[in-house]
Protein backbone atom coordinates (compact mmCIF):
# COMPACT_ATOMS: atom_id res chain seq x y z
CA UNK A 1 0.00 0.00 0.00
CA UNK A 2 1.59 3.23 -0.96
CA UNK A 3 2.17 5.93 1.76
CA UNK A 4 2.00 9.26 1.33
CA UNK A 5 4.39 10.37 3.63
CA UNK A 6 6.98 9.19 1.09
CA UNK A 7 5.42 10.52 -1.67
CA UNK A 8 5.71 14.18 0.15
CA UNK A 9 9.17 15.60 1.13
CA UNK A 10 9.49 19.11 -0.35
CA UNK A 11 12.57 21.38 0.74
CA UNK A 12 11.92 22.86 3.81
CA UNK A 13 13.21 26.64 2.69
CA UNK A 14 11.51 26.32 -0.26
CA UNK A 15 8.78 28.85 -0.71
CA UNK A 16 5.07 27.17 -0.56
CA UNK A 17 2.64 29.66 -0.54
CA UNK A 18 2.59 33.57 -1.50
CA UNK A 19 -0.45 35.31 0.36
CA UNK A 20 -1.50 38.70 1.44
CA UNK A 21 2.33 39.91 0.49
CA UNK A 22 3.83 37.42 2.81
CA UNK A 23 5.88 33.96 1.29
CA UNK A 24 5.56 30.93 3.58
CA UNK A 25 8.31 27.91 3.14
CA UNK A 26 7.33 24.61 3.54
CA UNK A 27 9.11 24.29 6.69
CA UNK A 28 7.38 27.36 8.54
CA UNK A 29 4.10 25.62 7.17
CA UNK A 30 4.80 22.46 8.71
CA UNK A 31 5.12 24.53 12.10
CA UNK A 32 2.22 25.89 11.07
CA UNK A 33 0.07 22.90 10.54
CA UNK A 34 1.64 20.90 13.66
CA UNK A 35 0.71 24.17 15.94
CA UNK A 36 -2.39 23.75 14.35
CA UNK A 37 -2.62 20.22 15.51
CA UNK A 38 -2.07 20.82 19.03
CA UNK A 39 -5.13 23.39 18.53
CA UNK A 40 -7.20 20.74 18.09
CA UNK A 41 -6.25 18.27 20.39
CA UNK A 42 -6.47 20.48 23.04
CA UNK A 43 -10.04 21.49 22.09
CA UNK A 44 -11.87 17.88 21.65
CA UNK A 45 -11.69 14.29 22.08
CA UNK A 46 -11.24 13.58 18.34
CA UNK A 47 -10.11 9.59 16.59
CA UNK A 48 -8.45 9.02 13.38
CA UNK A 49 -11.75 8.43 11.09
CA UNK A 50 -13.49 11.50 12.78
CA UNK A 51 -14.89 14.16 10.57
CA UNK A 52 -13.93 17.75 11.27
CA UNK A 53 -15.93 20.32 9.10
CA UNK A 54 -13.56 23.47 7.94
CA UNK A 55 -15.94 26.57 7.26
CA UNK A 56 -13.36 29.23 6.20
CA UNK A 57 -12.13 31.90 3.48
CA UNK A 58 -9.42 30.97 1.08
CA UNK A 59 -6.22 31.46 3.89
CA UNK A 60 -3.28 30.51 5.60
CA UNK A 61 -5.70 29.16 8.58
CA UNK A 62 -7.28 27.35 6.04
CA UNK A 63 -4.15 25.66 4.56
CA UNK A 64 -2.91 24.72 8.38
CA UNK A 65 -6.15 23.17 9.20
CA UNK A 66 -5.74 21.03 6.24
CA UNK A 67 -2.93 19.92 6.80
CA UNK A 68 -3.33 19.19 10.46
CA UNK A 69 -6.32 17.06 9.90
CA UNK A 70 -4.23 15.02 7.44
CA UNK A 71 -1.65 14.41 10.41
CA UNK A 72 -4.20 13.95 12.63
CA UNK A 73 -5.87 11.24 10.03
CA UNK A 74 -8.53 12.99 10.83
CA UNK A 75 -11.24 13.63 7.51
CA UNK A 76 -11.90 17.02 6.57
CA UNK A 77 -15.69 18.38 5.68
CA UNK A 78 -15.20 21.18 3.33
CA UNK A 79 -18.13 23.31 3.91
CA UNK A 80 -18.88 26.36 0.91
CA UNK A 81 -19.57 29.93 3.16
CA UNK A 82 -21.73 30.85 0.69
CA UNK A 83 -24.34 28.71 2.20
CA UNK A 84 -27.32 28.97 4.03
CA UNK A 85 -27.18 28.60 7.61
CA UNK A 86 -30.16 25.31 7.26
CA UNK A 87 -27.72 24.02 4.43
CA UNK A 88 -24.44 24.22 6.37
CA UNK A 89 -26.71 22.28 9.21
CA UNK A 90 -27.47 19.37 6.86
CA UNK A 91 -24.48 19.37 5.40
CA UNK A 92 -22.80 18.60 8.66
CA UNK A 93 -25.21 16.36 10.59
CA UNK A 94 -25.52 14.47 7.15
CA UNK A 95 -21.29 13.48 7.57
CA UNK A 96 -21.49 12.48 11.01
CA UNK A 97 -18.88 15.61 11.81
CA UNK A 98 -17.45 15.97 15.77
CA UNK A 99 -16.16 19.53 15.20
CA UNK A 100 -16.49 22.15 13.23
CA UNK A 101 -13.14 24.90 12.52
CA UNK A 102 -13.99 28.29 11.21
CA UNK A 103 -11.58 31.41 10.97
CA UNK A 104 -12.62 35.22 12.21
CA UNK A 105 -14.26 36.13 9.14
CA UNK A 106 -16.91 32.93 9.28
CA UNK A 107 -17.21 33.10 13.40
CA UNK A 108 -20.54 34.29 13.62
CA UNK A 109 -21.55 32.02 10.97
CA UNK A 110 -19.87 28.61 12.52
CA UNK A 111 -21.37 30.14 16.25
CA UNK A 112 -25.28 29.98 14.65
CA UNK A 113 -24.97 26.39 13.39
CA UNK A 114 -25.20 24.72 17.14
CA UNK A 115 -22.01 22.48 16.99
CA UNK A 116 -19.21 22.25 19.06
CA UNK A 117 -16.60 24.77 17.83
CA UNK A 118 -13.23 25.54 17.51
CA UNK A 119 -12.28 29.47 16.11
CA UNK A 120 -8.40 29.44 14.57
CA UNK A 121 -7.28 32.72 14.56
CA UNK A 122 -3.79 34.05 13.47
CA UNK A 123 -2.26 33.79 16.37
CA UNK A 124 -2.64 30.48 17.41
CA UNK A 125 -0.26 29.02 14.79
CA UNK A 126 2.25 30.38 16.38
CA UNK A 127 2.28 28.10 19.69
CA UNK A 128 4.58 25.77 20.26
CA UNK A 129 4.59 22.27 17.54
CA UNK A 130 3.07 19.19 19.24
CA UNK A 131 3.55 15.35 18.19
CA UNK A 132 2.50 15.94 14.95
CA UNK A 133 5.57 16.97 12.67
CA UNK A 134 5.50 14.82 10.07
CA UNK A 135 2.44 12.75 7.75
CA UNK A 136 2.92 9.89 9.87
CA UNK A 137 1.25 6.64 8.03
CA UNK A 138 -1.31 7.76 5.69
CA UNK A 139 -2.24 5.16 3.05
CA UNK A 140 -3.42 5.54 0.06
CA UNK A 141 -6.79 3.86 0.97
CA UNK A 142 -7.10 6.46 3.52
CA UNK A 143 -10.16 8.46 3.69
CA UNK A 144 -8.49 11.77 3.18
CA UNK A 145 -11.87 14.74 3.23
CA UNK A 146 -15.75 14.54 1.76
CA UNK A 147 -16.19 17.42 -0.72
CA UNK A 148 -20.12 17.93 -1.82
CA UNK A 149 -21.16 18.37 -5.17
CA UNK A 150 -22.00 22.07 -6.18
CA UNK A 151 -25.48 21.09 -6.29
CA UNK A 152 -26.45 22.91 -9.79
CA UNK A 153 -29.26 20.68 -9.97
CA UNK A 154 -30.09 19.63 -6.85
CA UNK A 155 -29.33 18.56 -3.11
CA UNK A 156 -25.32 18.39 -3.00
CA UNK A 157 -23.53 15.16 -2.65
CA UNK A 158 -20.96 13.96 -0.19
CA UNK A 159 -18.17 12.47 -2.44
CA UNK A 160 -15.41 10.54 -0.97
CA UNK A 161 -11.95 10.98 -1.74
CA UNK A 162 -8.91 9.08 -0.57
CA UNK A 163 -5.30 10.10 -0.21
CA UNK A 164 -4.79 7.82 -3.57
CA UNK A 165 -7.29 9.60 -5.87
CA UNK A 166 -5.66 13.09 -4.84
CA UNK A 167 -2.24 11.44 -5.25
CA UNK A 168 -3.40 9.91 -8.25
CA UNK A 169 -5.42 12.89 -9.71
CA UNK A 170 -1.94 15.21 -8.82
CA UNK A 171 0.65 13.15 -10.45
CA UNK A 172 -1.54 12.37 -13.55
CA UNK A 173 -2.05 16.38 -14.20
CA UNK A 174 1.42 16.76 -13.72
CA UNK A 175 1.95 14.90 -16.87
CA UNK A 176 -0.18 16.47 -18.95
CA UNK A 177 0.25 19.72 -18.10
CA UNK A 178 3.93 19.76 -16.81
CA UNK A 179 5.88 21.36 -14.21
CA UNK A 180 8.74 24.35 -14.15
CA UNK A 181 10.56 23.64 -10.38
CA UNK A 182 9.93 27.71 -10.56
CA UNK A 183 5.99 27.25 -10.88
CA UNK A 184 4.07 29.44 -9.31
CA UNK A 185 0.09 28.62 -9.55
CA UNK A 186 -2.51 30.87 -8.92
CA UNK A 187 -5.55 30.28 -6.79
CA UNK A 188 -8.34 32.59 -6.91
CA UNK A 189 -10.97 29.45 -6.81
CA UNK A 190 -12.62 28.78 -3.42
CA UNK A 191 -10.88 26.58 -1.16
CA UNK A 192 -13.87 24.15 -0.25
CA UNK A 193 -14.33 23.12 -4.05
CA UNK A 194 -11.92 21.25 -5.62
CA UNK A 195 -10.94 23.29 -8.31
CA UNK A 196 -8.96 25.32 -5.24
CA UNK A 197 -8.47 22.48 -3.53
CA UNK A 198 -6.57 20.59 -5.78
CA UNK A 199 -4.49 24.10 -6.41
CA UNK A 200 -2.97 23.46 -2.64
CA UNK A 201 -2.64 19.32 -2.61
CA UNK A 202 -0.82 19.39 -6.29
CA UNK A 203 1.90 22.23 -4.99
CA UNK A 204 2.10 20.29 -1.93
CA UNK A 205 3.21 16.92 -3.88
CA UNK A 206 4.62 18.53 -6.87
CA UNK A 207 6.82 20.79 -4.01
CA UNK A 208 5.90 23.98 -6.15
CA UNK A 209 4.69 27.23 -5.07
CA UNK A 210 1.41 28.55 -5.20
CA UNK A 211 -0.46 32.36 -4.37
CA UNK A 212 -3.49 32.42 -3.11
CA UNK A 213 -5.91 35.09 -3.32
CA UNK A 214 -9.89 35.87 -1.47
CA UNK A 215 -12.07 34.01 -3.57
CA UNK A 216 -14.91 35.63 -3.13
CA UNK A 217 -15.83 38.48 -4.07
CA UNK A 218 -13.71 37.77 -6.89
CA UNK A 219 -11.52 40.80 -7.21
CA UNK A 220 -11.10 41.60 -11.35
CA UNK A 221 -8.42 44.29 -11.14
CA UNK A 222 -6.50 43.08 -8.29
CA UNK A 223 -6.10 39.53 -9.95
CA UNK A 224 -5.16 41.22 -13.37
CA UNK A 225 -2.59 43.10 -11.56
CA UNK A 226 -1.29 39.88 -10.22
CA UNK A 227 -0.86 37.80 -13.56
CA UNK A 228 0.58 41.24 -14.94
CA UNK A 229 2.99 41.81 -12.17
CA UNK A 230 4.01 38.56 -10.60
CA UNK A 231 5.80 35.80 -12.00
CA UNK A 232 3.04 33.74 -12.33
CA UNK A 233 2.99 30.79 -14.94
CA UNK A 234 -0.61 28.63 -14.41
CA UNK A 235 -3.88 30.10 -13.39
CA UNK A 236 -6.88 28.20 -12.87
CA UNK A 237 -10.10 29.93 -13.58
CA UNK A 238 -14.12 29.04 -15.01
CA UNK A 239 -14.63 30.81 -18.03
CA UNK A 240 -16.90 33.69 -16.46
CA UNK A 241 -13.87 34.79 -14.62
CA UNK A 242 -11.69 34.51 -17.81
CA UNK A 243 -14.11 36.85 -19.46
CA UNK A 244 -14.75 39.38 -16.86
CA UNK A 245 -10.67 39.48 -16.56
CA UNK A 246 -10.18 39.81 -20.16
CA UNK A 247 -13.02 42.62 -20.35
CA UNK A 248 -10.69 45.06 -17.84
CA UNK A 249 -7.39 43.97 -18.84
CA UNK A 250 -5.65 47.05 -19.44
CA UNK A 251 -1.62 45.88 -19.47
CA UNK A 252 -0.40 42.51 -20.68
CA UNK A 253 -0.12 39.94 -18.61
CA UNK A 254 3.57 38.49 -17.41
CA UNK A 255 5.64 36.63 -20.18
CA UNK A 256 5.77 33.24 -17.49
CA UNK A 257 2.57 32.81 -17.48
CA UNK A 258 2.46 29.48 -19.59
CA UNK A 259 -0.59 27.98 -18.70
CA UNK A 260 -4.30 29.20 -17.99
CA UNK A 261 -6.33 26.29 -17.47
CA UNK A 262 -10.30 26.63 -17.71
CA UNK A 263 -12.52 24.67 -16.13
CA UNK A 264 -15.95 24.07 -14.11
CA UNK A 265 -18.31 24.42 -17.83
CA UNK A 266 -17.82 24.76 -21.14
CA UNK A 267 -16.34 28.67 -22.35
CA UNK A 268 -18.71 29.98 -24.78
CA UNK A 269 -17.27 29.45 -28.50
CA UNK A 270 -17.22 33.55 -28.55
CA UNK A 271 -14.63 33.11 -25.40
CA UNK A 272 -12.74 30.51 -27.29
CA UNK A 273 -12.10 32.48 -30.47
CA UNK A 274 -11.42 35.58 -28.10
CA UNK A 275 -8.51 33.68 -26.54
CA UNK A 276 -7.19 32.28 -29.89
CA UNK A 277 -6.78 35.09 -31.65
CA UNK A 278 -4.89 36.78 -28.81
CA UNK A 279 -2.75 33.83 -28.65
CA UNK A 280 -3.95 33.09 -24.53
CA UNK A 281 -1.98 29.50 -23.75
CA UNK A 282 -5.60 28.02 -22.96
CA UNK A 283 -6.10 24.49 -21.47
CA UNK A 284 -10.00 23.48 -21.71
CA UNK A 285 -10.44 21.00 -19.14
CA UNK A 286 -13.02 18.48 -18.04
CA UNK A 287 -13.11 17.26 -14.29
CA UNK A 288 -15.93 16.25 -11.67
CA UNK A 289 -15.47 16.14 -7.83
CA UNK A 290 -15.66 12.74 -7.81
CA UNK A 291 -12.77 12.01 -10.04
CA UNK A 292 -10.88 14.50 -7.47
CA UNK A 293 -10.44 16.98 -10.22
CA UNK A 294 -9.56 16.41 -13.74
CA UNK A 295 -10.51 13.58 -16.25
CA UNK A 296 -9.24 15.16 -19.37
CA UNK A 297 -7.45 17.96 -20.35
CA UNK A 298 -6.79 19.49 -23.87
CA UNK A 299 -3.11 21.61 -24.12
CA UNK A 300 -3.40 25.00 -26.07
CA UNK A 301 -2.07 23.19 -29.52
CA UNK A 302 -5.45 20.95 -29.57
CA UNK A 303 -7.40 23.79 -28.35
CA UNK A 304 -7.03 26.23 -31.19
CA UNK A 305 -6.67 23.21 -33.79
CA UNK A 306 -9.65 21.67 -32.36
CA UNK A 307 -11.43 24.01 -29.99
CA UNK A 308 -14.70 22.95 -27.83
CA UNK A 309 -12.75 19.10 -27.35
CA UNK A 310 -11.43 18.86 -23.45
CA UNK A 311 -8.64 16.42 -24.96
CA UNK A 312 -7.80 13.00 -23.98
CA UNK A 313 -8.65 11.19 -20.71
CA UNK A 314 -5.10 11.81 -18.15
CA UNK A 315 -3.04 9.13 -17.84
CA UNK A 316 -4.59 6.31 -15.52
CA UNK A 317 -7.60 7.50 -16.27
CA UNK A 318 -10.08 5.28 -18.70
CA UNK A 319 -13.40 7.20 -20.40
CA UNK A 320 -15.90 5.77 -22.80
CA UNK A 321 -19.46 7.08 -24.13
CA UNK A 322 -22.52 4.69 -23.61
CA UNK A 323 -25.23 5.36 -26.20
CA UNK A 324 -28.88 5.15 -25.55
CA UNK A 325 -28.80 1.40 -26.04
CA UNK A 326 -26.42 0.95 -23.20
CA UNK A 327 -23.47 -0.12 -25.71
CA UNK A 328 -20.51 1.85 -26.85
CA UNK A 329 -20.78 4.69 -28.90
CA UNK A 330 -19.36 5.20 -32.16
CA UNK A 331 -17.02 8.48 -32.98
CA UNK A 332 -19.56 11.35 -32.92
CA UNK A 333 -22.37 10.31 -31.71
CA UNK A 334 -23.49 11.49 -28.10
CA UNK A 335 -24.12 9.32 -24.93
CA UNK A 336 -23.48 8.97 -21.81
CA UNK A 337 -19.46 10.16 -20.31
CA UNK A 338 -18.50 6.83 -18.44
CA UNK A 339 -15.34 6.85 -16.29
CA UNK A 340 -12.72 4.69 -14.05
CA UNK A 341 -9.48 5.01 -12.88
CA UNK A 342 -7.59 5.59 -9.54
CA UNK A 343 -8.70 9.16 -8.79
CA UNK A 344 -12.47 7.77 -9.26
CA UNK A 345 -14.30 8.37 -5.68
CA UNK A 346 -14.90 5.25 -3.40
CA UNK A 347 -18.62 6.74 -2.90
CA UNK A 348 -20.44 9.57 -1.48
CA UNK A 349 -21.05 9.32 2.69
CA UNK A 350 -24.01 8.34 3.85
CA UNK A 351 -25.91 7.80 0.51
CA UNK A 352 -25.73 4.28 -0.75
CA UNK A 353 -28.75 4.42 -3.43
CA UNK A 354 -26.64 7.53 -4.85
CA UNK A 355 -23.58 5.94 -4.53
CA UNK A 356 -25.36 2.57 -6.74
CA UNK A 357 -25.89 4.41 -9.09
CA UNK A 358 -23.06 6.13 -10.14
CA UNK A 359 -20.30 3.35 -9.72
CA UNK A 360 -21.70 0.77 -11.54
CA UNK A 361 -19.02 -2.72 -13.04
CA UNK A 362 -16.34 -0.60 -12.03
CA UNK A 363 -17.21 2.72 -13.80
CA UNK A 364 -18.28 5.83 -12.58
CA UNK A 365 -21.66 7.01 -14.35
CA UNK A 366 -21.62 10.99 -14.55
CA UNK A 367 -24.67 11.67 -16.09
CA UNK A 368 -22.55 14.23 -18.09
CA UNK A 369 -23.24 13.62 -22.84
CA UNK A 370 -20.47 14.40 -24.71
CA UNK A 371 -18.64 12.14 -28.05
CA UNK A 372 -15.39 11.12 -28.80
CA UNK A 373 -14.20 11.43 -32.21
CA UNK A 374 -12.09 9.63 -34.61
CA UNK A 375 -9.07 11.18 -32.58
CA UNK A 376 -10.40 9.72 -29.29
CA UNK A 377 -11.04 13.60 -28.53
CA UNK A 378 -13.57 14.23 -25.77
CA UNK A 379 -16.26 16.75 -26.14
CA UNK A 380 -18.87 17.70 -23.29
CA UNK A 381 -22.11 18.85 -24.27
CA UNK A 382 -24.28 18.43 -21.49
CA UNK A 383 -25.20 16.80 -18.26
CA UNK A 384 -27.74 14.02 -19.05
CA UNK A 385 -30.53 15.45 -16.72
CA UNK A 386 -30.05 18.75 -18.28
CA UNK A 387 -31.30 17.55 -21.47
CA UNK A 388 -34.65 18.70 -23.03
CA UNK A 389 -36.81 16.33 -24.48
CA UNK A 390 -39.51 17.86 -26.72
CA UNK A 391 -42.00 15.93 -29.13
CA UNK A 392 -39.54 12.74 -29.01
CA UNK A 393 -36.58 15.52 -30.41
CA UNK A 394 -33.58 15.62 -27.99
CA UNK A 395 -32.00 19.49 -27.36
CA UNK A 396 -28.92 20.22 -25.67
CA UNK A 397 -29.35 23.81 -24.04
CA UNK A 398 -25.63 24.62 -24.46
CA UNK A 399 -26.35 24.47 -28.36
CA UNK A 400 -29.42 26.85 -27.62
CA UNK A 401 -27.33 28.75 -25.05
CA UNK A 402 -24.34 29.01 -28.06
CA UNK A 403 -27.13 30.76 -30.51
CA UNK A 404 -28.42 33.38 -28.58
CA UNK A 405 -25.23 33.97 -27.00
CA UNK A 406 -24.44 35.99 -30.38
CA UNK A 407 -27.15 38.58 -30.04
CA UNK A 408 -25.17 41.44 -28.47
CA UNK A 409 -27.57 42.56 -25.96
CA UNK A 410 -27.05 38.84 -24.48
CA UNK A 411 -24.43 38.55 -21.71
CA UNK A 412 -25.32 35.48 -20.12
CA UNK A 413 -28.04 32.70 -20.07
CA UNK A 414 -29.08 29.18 -19.37
CA UNK A 415 -31.49 26.83 -20.89
CA UNK A 416 -33.58 24.50 -19.47
CA UNK A 417 -37.07 22.49 -20.34
CA UNK A 418 -40.49 23.09 -19.06
CA UNK A 419 -43.09 20.83 -19.06
CA UNK A 420 -45.38 21.21 -21.32
CA UNK A 421 -48.88 19.26 -21.73
CA UNK A 422 -48.42 18.75 -26.01
CA UNK A 423 -44.85 18.45 -26.53
CA UNK A 424 -43.86 17.06 -23.16
CA UNK A 425 -41.22 20.35 -22.47
CA UNK A 426 -40.76 23.16 -23.77
CA UNK A 427 -36.88 25.11 -24.23
CA UNK A 428 -36.77 28.08 -21.52
CA UNK A 429 -34.22 30.89 -21.24
CA UNK A 430 -33.28 33.30 -18.61
CA UNK A 431 -31.53 35.72 -19.68
CA UNK A 432 -28.80 38.21 -18.21
CA UNK A 433 -27.94 41.52 -20.43
CA UNK A 434 -25.26 43.60 -21.12
CA UNK A 435 -25.40 46.73 -19.41
CA UNK A 436 -27.36 49.05 -21.25
CA UNK A 437 -28.69 47.42 -23.74
CA UNK A 438 -32.35 45.64 -24.24
CA UNK A 439 -33.81 43.30 -26.44
CA UNK A 440 -37.11 42.09 -25.64
CA UNK A 441 -38.47 38.65 -25.78
CA UNK A 442 -40.13 38.47 -29.11
CA UNK A 443 -36.67 39.73 -30.80
CA UNK A 444 -34.68 37.23 -29.51
CA UNK A 445 -37.15 34.71 -30.36
CA UNK A 446 -36.76 36.01 -33.76
CA UNK A 447 -33.17 36.15 -33.61
CA UNK A 448 -32.83 32.00 -32.45
CA UNK A 449 -35.14 31.70 -35.69
CA UNK A 450 -32.40 32.37 -37.99
CA UNK A 451 -30.25 29.79 -35.76
CA UNK A 452 -31.99 27.02 -34.75
CA UNK A 453 -34.39 24.45 -35.95
CA UNK A 454 -37.93 24.93 -34.91
CA UNK A 455 -38.02 22.43 -32.05
CA UNK A 456 -35.18 24.14 -30.57
CA UNK A 457 -36.87 27.92 -30.37
CA UNK A 458 -36.81 29.37 -26.90
CA UNK A 459 -40.79 28.85 -25.82
CA UNK A 460 -40.45 30.98 -22.54
CA UNK A 461 -37.72 34.07 -21.90
CA UNK A 462 -37.28 35.51 -18.35
CA UNK A 463 -34.97 38.54 -17.77
CA UNK A 464 -32.94 38.97 -14.33
CA UNK A 465 -30.39 41.36 -13.67
CA UNK A 466 -27.89 38.55 -12.62
CA UNK A 467 -27.63 34.70 -12.91
CA UNK A 468 -27.36 32.59 -9.99
CA UNK A 469 -24.01 31.24 -9.64
CA UNK A 470 -22.18 28.48 -7.12
CA UNK A 471 -19.13 29.94 -5.66
CA UNK A 472 -16.89 28.85 -8.53
CA UNK A 473 -18.81 30.91 -11.27
CA UNK A 474 -21.27 28.16 -12.54
CA UNK A 475 -24.96 28.92 -13.30
CA UNK A 476 -27.09 27.29 -11.32
CA UNK A 477 -30.20 25.87 -13.60
CA UNK A 478 -32.36 25.12 -10.94
CA UNK A 479 -32.13 28.45 -8.91
CA UNK A 480 -32.81 30.23 -12.65
CA UNK A 481 -35.72 28.52 -12.84
CA UNK A 482 -37.26 30.19 -10.15
CA UNK A 483 -36.84 33.54 -12.55
CA UNK A 484 -40.48 32.54 -14.51
CA UNK A 485 -42.94 33.66 -11.29
CA UNK A 486 -41.32 36.79 -10.85
CA UNK A 487 -39.54 38.15 -14.23
CA UNK A 488 -40.62 39.55 -17.17
CA UNK A 489 -41.67 36.91 -19.77
CA UNK A 490 -42.60 35.30 -22.42
CA UNK A 491 -44.85 32.65 -23.79
CA UNK A 492 -44.55 32.09 -28.26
Amino acid sequence: MGRLRHRIDPEPNNLFIAIDGAEISFGRMNRLASAGCAMIQRSTSLSPGDKVGILMSNGMPFVATLLALMRMQLIAVLLNTRLTASELRWQLENTDCRLLVCDATTAAQADALGFDLLALREQVFYEAPSEYDDYGSLGFADDFAIVHTSGTSGRPKATMLSFGNIYRSAIASGKTLGRLASERWLCVLPLYHLGGLSIVLRSLIYSTALDLMPAAPFDVDAVNRKLSDHPITLVSLVPTMLQRLLDAKTRPWNPHLRLILLGGEAPAPELLERCIAEKLPIATSYGLTETASQVATAMPELVYRKPGTVGKPLTGTQARILDDAGEDAAPNVPGEVLVSGGAVMRGYYNDPNATAMALRDGWLHTGDIGYMDEDGDLFILQRREDLIVSGGENIYPAEVEAALRKHPAVSALVVFGQPDPKWGQRVAAVIERHEGKSASPTELIAFAREHLAPYKIPRQIAFVDALPRTASGKAQRREARKAFPDAHQSDA
